[in-house]
Parts: C-alpha cells; structure tokens; sequence
C-alpha cells in the first residue's frame, strides 16, 4: 500500500515532527529540515538528529521526505542568486545526509526572463555541480512538477527529462507528481481516459520508474490555467474520485503520498483517515 501523509511541522526541534506524524495518522510524512523562508540555517547537531532517529521508530513513520526552501533558485540567470541558491541546497543536502531522508523534493527553478532552454540547462548543471561537491550523499533529487506560473520551468514532461537528460549524473533524479500543479499545467487527470494518457505520456518521456513521490492537492483553478492553488482534496476541480483511483493504482503502491492542502492539523488527520478508508486491500 502507499504510504500517506501530509507536511508536517518541525517547530520546537526537528525530533517532534514523527510524534505529530503520528498523531495526524502519517505513514509518511514530508518537512522543511530548516525555516524555508530564510537563507541561513543552523547545522542539525547529534542530540537532535538522535532524537529524530528514536522517534520515527517509537512513532512508526516508515520514510521522510524533504522539500527545499522557497528561496532556492537552481536555474536563476543572476550568478549571485544562483551561487546563493547552491550553497543553500548544498545544506539542505548535508542535513538531509545527517537525517538518514534520501528524498529530496524541489521546484526546478524560474527562468527570470531568460528563457526556458536557459534555465533547464542551468538547473542540471546546477545539480551536478552538488553531487561533485557532495560525492557521498545518498540523496535522490526529485523534481516536482509545477503549474507553470510566472516564469517556473517544470510544467512540462519534457522539462523534467530535459534536466535529466542533460545532466552527467541522470540515475541520481526522480520526480514528485503534485496533482494540482499537474492539472493547472493541463495534464488532465480527472477523466479516466485522460488519466491513462497523462501517465502514459508520463511513462513514454520520463518513465514511471522515476516517480518516486506524490503531491496531493486539489486545485482551486481549472485546467490549464497554469496557476497554483492548492486547496482541500474533494473542493476543488479534481474531485476526491481522482484522489481514489490514484492510492489505488496498482503502479504506485510503494510511493509516499504527501497532503499539502491548507486548514492546518486538523484537516490533514481527516483527509488522511477518509484516503485510507478509501485504500482497497492490495
């Protein structure tokens, strides 16, 4: 079965996150190893990262996945931006080394009106430039589709494989397929028809076997809209019958499936409880 989550809170220490994991009904759950609005972090120490360990075997939470800051640009066209944007990834690496978290999922980047075809190829060299500069991590870079607003890249397939197919080191990427960004950048994965050609389409460019992480979100805009609103699973344009037939696709049945939809704790613990009522016996 796959394993259901939601973002959860590090505040206090990162070692309380799995307790409220836990408390929210996570099998797996997705942080922010840092203040993901500030450049600067402070290093993880030992006691923390100890605590950590105990509690996600006391809690039960099976796999953490981790998601950059919001600052980090990886294919920005000002080089102070970018060398910023590296050095900060390079940290969100090291923690994520310390945390034993072996995903790490990130928006790919925004172009700043240089162009796509620019940014892509910055955005893998970006990535490369962190494996030669951390050649024992054992992080996977997973690629979260987006909407398209602004001037992201990453609202298309090719986009992604672009990144990946540009890069030296191309068995070290995954991808995080976010429902709502998906849908707004007009992949059509309500239909039962267009949910089979969307991951068809997936498995011809990409190949399902880089999926590696899910995003779920209903979407508050309409498809194609290119517009990023996330909001709760069932009030939106997907619908919860969207949401069903993904937890149960047999091809996804080992994948973590991360809630990042908005009204805090206490909607997170009821979307998990109805998605899991709605698992069927695989």
């Amino acid at each position: 079965m796959p394993f259901i989550g939601c973002h959860v809170s590090i505040g206090g220490g990162i070692e309380n996150a799995p307790k409220r994991g836990k408390e929210l009904g996570c099998d797996a759950m997705q942080i922010f190893t840092a203040n993901q609005m500030q450049w600067k972090a402070r290093p993880i120490t030992d006691e923390s990262r100890d605590k950590y360990l105990k509690a996600m075997k006391e809690n039960g939470i099976k796999m953490t996945v981790s998601h950059d800051s919001y600052l980090i640009n990886l294919g920005s066209p000002d080089k102070t931006k970018l060398e910023k944007s590296r050095n900060a990834f390079l940290e969100e690496i090291d923690r994520c080394d310390k945390l034993g978290i072996s995903l790490l999922v990130f928006h790919p980047g925004s172009h700043m009106g240089k162009g796509e075809e620019y940014c892509l190829n910055i955005i893998a060299e970006s990535i490369d430039y962190m494996i030669e500069n951390r050649p024992d991590s054992k992080v996977t870079f997973v690629l979260e589709i987006t909407a398209g607003q602004g001037s992201n890249v990453g609202y298309r397939f090719e986009h992604l494989q672009k990144i990946i197919g540009v890069s030296a080191y191309p068995e070290r990427f995954g991808v995080c397929f976010d429902t709502c960004h998906a849908y707004a950048a007009g992949y059509d994965i309500v239909s039962f028809v267009g949910y089979n050609e969307t991951f068809k389409k997936f498995d011809e460019i990409i190949g399902l076997d880089r999926l590696k992480v899910f995003h779920l979100n209903d979407s508050k805009k309409e498809l194609g809209s290119r517009i990023d609103r996330h909001c709760n699973l069932g009030d939106g344009f997907l619908g919860w019958e969207t949401f069903y037939r993904i937890i149960n696709d047999e091809r996804f049945r080992d994948l973590p499936m991360i809630l990042e939809t908005p009204g805090g704790d206490e909607n997170y613990a009821k979307e998990i409880a109805i998605l899991k009522k709605a698992l069927k016996e695989q």
